[in-house]
């Protein structure tokens, strides 16, 4: 079966996204702790300093993996490393942990599944896994409008809105940082509401109102 998803973003060019039947595919949410969405100078400013801290979440559309199907549920790798998430993702940020959220509604073959999964697309920060926990989580993303909404229990919070001119400050904003993921479509955004309260990392954090976020389609 072959199925089309239209993201589009503003008055940019709407793009269609082909999906083949041994494809996975579905949507993408990130949010860091430095802005993606901003001019060169800022992102000076925050190098070093500030990004070291990231979300990075799948929301499964249809697929399956191991001849397992994963339509319909939800994965969480959070990041955490010991620079900047900056222009070479995670593989620039020195030393990287993670834990894994995976979609409690999962059994096990699927659970298993989700977690490779994870570990398979979210590069360095799979490596070094320190806790996996299974847990409620709802996600969604609304492509025309390009807004995104994730709930993780009481471990993440994140609201999202696609970034626009009133957000700009020095007229020169870019994607500036590229997503930490491989996707196939994307939108850089606002993080309304953006917090980690979860463990396993040692640190917790919150970003209302950063333009710290992408919103993007996958297909793997």
């Amino acid at each position: 079966m072959m199925r089309t998803i239209i993201f589009l973003w503003g008055t940019l060019v709407l793009t269609s996204l082909h999906v083949e039947a041994n494809e996975i595919s579905g949507f993408y949410l990130e949010t860091r702790t430095c802005q993606v969405y901003t001019g060169p100078c800022f992102a000076n400013g925050e190098s070093g300093l500030c990004g070291r801290d990231a979300i990075m979440a799948w929301s499964i559309e249809e697929g399956k993996q191991g001849d397992v199907d994963l339509a319909g549920l939800h994965v969480i790798v959070v990041v955490r490393s010991s620079d900047t998430l900056g222009f070479e993702g995670i593989n620039g940020a020195g030393k990287v942990k993670s834990i894994i959220l995976v979609d409690e509604r999962a059994n096990a073959s699927q659970r298993q599944q989700l977690i490779d999964f994870a570990k398979k697309n979210s590069g360095r920060a799979g490596e070094n896994v320190r806790r996996i926990d299974s847990i409620d989580i709802q996600m969604s993303l609304k492509t025309l409008e390009l807004t995104g909404e994730l709930l993780a229990g009481d471990v993440i919070k994140l609201r999202t809105r696609k970034a626009g001119k009133g957000d700009c400050i020095c007229s020169n904003e870019t994607a500036y940082y590229p997503p930490l993921a491989k996707v196939e479509h994307f939108a850089p955004g606002v993080t309304i509401e953006g917090e980690f309260k979860g463990r396993g990392l040692g640190t917790t954090w919150s970003t209302p109102g950063d333009r710290s976020a992408y919103m993007a389609t996958f297909v793997y």
